[in-house]
């Protein structure tokens, strides 16, 4: 008996077609938000490596260029873009200009006689030289000690992360596996402040903090971090109540407790949301401008470099190239430790944000 067997349809060639244009369209939909994304970010890694006269000059392109010039008879003579009789367009070195015709000299042969143009010479277009300059990136160091200021965002950064991801496990370990009455009611509770602004409880934390002495101290940056934060108790949360249960009544039949279960079994599988959660806050921490603002007035020499760097933007605002250097060394630190540790970042908050 003759049996028949189902086949496959082969994709037309229209089918493919627009299935080709559908990936490219959404491929380059995506390629132009990047850009539009990284443009700020490109813009300024540019600027920081131009001169102050490059930024200035009228004529200067988008890459640090500078205009070039040609040195004849102990003279630096113009180098411009002369169009000739024969419709060709060459390289030449302005010797005599004019008003209405003007001499020029030719770099590719110096000794021969120089060469007479008709026209105004002024709407001739310079020629121009890829010419960056790294002159910008010691001259801010310098200038607002860069050294000083990384310490001390360091410092502040590592400990406020520290500080943050011991209260959170202990509060998110706390929510996800021990049952408590009304356990429910109080993570709501814990929740909501996310949606309370700092702004809020401003006054009354600042005079609290001034009134116990931690004014003009680090202290009001880290010791609030040891005390959990909502976003990331979520996070973690999410995360540990995604590992079975089974692991714990097995650690706990081992003789192990609660505090126990937590060391030698959740936190080793919990790395991609501990990442997470450490990234998260010490990137909040590097870039935070307010909060040190607030407490370390005064104090110059605990600033952090999210303050330093305005100082340094209200006394060098005329010179963009400085600005754009500083700037680029204070991001070059977060932007490596993101590329380094991106691959469990994003697994962490994938896997936070599924419920397993």
């Amino acid at each position: 008996m003759a049996t028949l067997t189902a086949t496959r349809p082969l994709a037309t060639p229209n089918r493919q077609l627009r299935h080709f244009t559908a990936t490219a369209s959404i491929t380059l939909f995506g390629l132009l938000v990047l850009l539009a994304f990284l443009a700020p970010l490109g813009y300024m890694t540019l600027t920081s490596f131009k001169t102050l006269q490059q930024i200035q000059d009228p004529n200067s392109q988008f890459l640090p260029s500078s205009p070039v010039n040609f040195n004849y008879e102990g003279k630096d003579l113009p180098l411009l873009q002369v169009p000739l009789p024969d419709g060709s367009v060459r390289e030449l070195a302005l010797f005599k200009p004019g008003r209405e015709a003007s001499v020029f000299v030719d770099p590719a042969n110096p000794t021969a006689a120089p060469l007479e143009w008709t026209g105004r010479w002024r709407t001739l277009e310079p020629v121009y030289r890829f010419a960056p300059t790294l002159d910008n990136f010691p001259t801010a160091w310098n200038q607002i000690n860069f050294g000083l200021l990384f310490r001390n965002t360091f410092i502040i950064a590592i400990s406020g992360t520290i500080g943050t991801l011991l209260s959170s496990i202990a509060v998110a370990y706390g929510f996800s596996r021990f049952r408590i009455p009304g356990i429910n009611v109080i993570f709501l509770v814990l929740m909501a402040t996310i949606i309370l602004p700092s702004q809020v409880t401003l006054i009354p934390t600042y005079v609290f903090f001034r009134t116990i002495g931690w004014g003009g101290t680090w202290w009001p940056l880290i010791i609030p971090h040891f005390f959990a934060n909502a976003y990331n108790v979520f996070l973690l949360r999410q995360y540990f109540k995604g590992i079975p249960r089974d692991m714990d009544e097995a650690a706990m039949m081992d003789g192990a407790n609660p505090l126990q279960t937590l060391i030698q079994v959740i936190i080793p599988q919990s790395w991609p949301a501990l990442t997470a959660v450490a990234m998260f806050h010490f990137f909040f921490a590097w870039n935070d401008f307010f909060t040190p603002l607030v407490y370390l007035q005064g104090r110059e020499d605990l600033y952090p470099i999210s303050v330093g760097l305005t100082q340094f933007n209200n006394v060098f605002s005329t010179q963009p190239g400085l600005l754009m250097a500083a700037a680029i060394m204070a991001i070059a630190l977060p932007v490596v430790i993101f590329f380094l540790a991106q691959r469990v970042f994003m697994q962490g908050i994938v896997i936070t944000g599924v419920d397993k």
